[in-house]
């Protein structure tokens, strides 16, 4: 049996290394919709920062920062999401409200691509966020 050379080991890996990304995109591809609620609940029990990681389909992720006042409660969050949300998002690709009061829509306009939603981070502690897709 003829042995492996060591670049041949070594493109072995590189080969299963670029399937394994080939299955993380499809899967990070499954999670994208042409409108997101954002559901949030409970009062911010320190100041903090939720960081929102928005993906169009094909397109380059776009994190927006939002400032949340300690003290806040679920629907000033809410307002405060949508109000930073509208300010670094692309206006002629997405539209944000509010709804229900603590709840935040954000969807894509005609002639955007579908889109992924994730918390990339949030450090104000008290208030949960639940994404959904609609």
């Amino acid at each position: 049996m003829k042995q492996k050379t060591p670049v041949a080991n070594w493109l072995i890996a590189i080969k299963a290394g670029a399937a394994g990304l080939l299955v993380l995109s499809s899967a990070a591809l499954a999670d994208v919709a042409n409108k997101w609620r954002l559901e949030f609940s409970g009062d911010a029990e320190s100041g903090g920062e939720i960081i929102f990681r928005i993906t169009p389909l094909g397109g380059v992720p776009i994190d927006a920062v939002v400032t949340i006042p300690d003290d806040t409660d679920e629907n000033g969050v809410a307002q405060a999401v949508t109000l930073g949300l509208q300010a670094q998002l692309p206006p002629e690709a997405y539209h944000v409200e509010r709804d229900d009061g603590e709840d935040v829509l954000v969807k894509k306009l005609e002639g955007a691509a579908d889109f992924g939603l994730a918390i990339a981070s949030n450090t104000v502690e008290g208030v949960s966020i639940h994404p959904d897709e609609e």
